[in-house]
């Protein structure tokens, strides 16, 4: 058995904390708030995060980095994309080059548009062998019950994937390994802003028709961008891609979703972050995504529309009609240009 630090104790993390000690890994979880850290080490809870739920006693809570760091054989990295930065900068000290570090988080670094992976191979100098990416249609309130779930694990790295899989793998949390750390990658970060937009929808009271229609046409916007990027279009059809898409754009667990569907019925952005208590990824995805689209010169009206409701006041309704009334084009132009001779005739 291993041990295993997971670093930052939120809702992913502790229910990752969970699946390892299951598999009977001694986990360590680091937290800068001590009494976060009391209370996981004398209750055995996270309340603020998973509230009711009781924690195995091989998961214990430090706030001292190098502890938490110290003869530990695998990293889980769960920090907010905003802190990842600052978070291994913090663990860099104690970090023992050639242990794997697994990420589990799903956004990009505000100011350099980094993904996460690059951001921890720049601020720990790696290879990009050493980062495993985790992934997948994973809500942490159905993981810490053990319901069946299904996650990807990629790098670049064949063996440092399947380090991962053993770590995690169990009979409900089964998980598959994919080369394709930027497919994998972007298609968890990008499919936060279609769930914004799934909210906002659903809070405007647009139907299960315009749902549906957003969800096949967001992926068809990750996926553009995400192979203009370097991701393969096989992995935007996989788990990290459309699984991931389904969960968080139907479930009333994901707080991309929640947050959309409060903007919707016309709550100011600073009243819904305020409410939600806990970062809401999608939306600093949404502007990083924006400016990465245009940089790239890809078209990608879903999240242009989201970025102009969430940073620049546009109404949710008017931003829709926008959408609907956009230029006739072809569902898919690389279909229509390869078939285009056949379909003049």
């Amino acid at each position: 058995m291993s041990k295993v630090a997971v670093i930052v104790a939120g809702s992913w993390g502790t229910a990752l904390a969970s699946v390892l000690a299951e598999n009977e890994h001694e986990v360590i979880m680091w937290s800068r708030d001590e009494q976060q850290v009391d209370e996981m080490n004398i209750h055995h809870s996270n309340e603020k995060y998973l509230p009711g739920v009781k924690l195995s006693s091989r998961i214990t809570a430090t706030a001292s980095m190098e502890e938490a760091m110290l003869h530990t054989e695998a990293v889980v990295l769960a920090s907010p994309s905003h802190a990842m930065r600052q978070v291994v900068s913090q663990m860099k000290p104690y970090y023992k080059h050639g242990v794997p570090v697994i990420h589990v988080t799903k956004g990009f670094e505000p100011k350099t548009l980094l993904r996460m992976s690059e951001v921890i191979e720049d601020e720990l100098q790696l290879q990009d062998n050493d980062v495993v990416v985790l992934s997948g249609p994973s809500h942490a309130e159905e993981v810490i019950q053990k319901c069946p779930t299904t996650v990807v694990v990629a790098s670049n790295c064949k063996e440092n994937a399947e380090k991962a899989q053993d770590l995690f793998i169990n009979s409900h949390f089964r998980v598959y390994t994919n080369p394709d750390v930027v497919g994998v990658e972007l298609g968890g970060a990008l499919k936060n802003i279609i769930a914004l937009g799934a909210g906002l929808s659903d809070g405007l009271n647009f139907g299960d028709n315009a749902k549906a229609a957003l969800l096949t046409r967001g992926l068809a916007e990750i996926a553009r961008l995400g192979m203009t990027m370097g991701g393969d279009s096989l992995t935007f059809a996989g788990l990290s891609g459309i699984g991931d898409l389904i969960v968080t754009c139907t479930s009333k667990h994901s707080r991309n979703w929640r947050a959309g569907y409060m903007i919707g019925q016309g709550k100011p952005l600073d009243e819904v972050l305020e409410h939600m208590g806990m970062v809401v990824e999608g939306i600093k995805t949404t502007e990083a995504t924006y400016q990465i689209a245009s940089n790239l010169d890809i078209e990608m009206p879903i999240t242009t529309q989201l970025f102009q409701v969430l940073f620049q006041n546009k109404a949710p309704k008017l931003a829709v009609e926008d959408l609907m009334g956009r230029g006739r084009t072809h569902e898919n132009e690389e279909i229509v240009k390869s078939n285009l001779s056949a379909w003049s005739l």
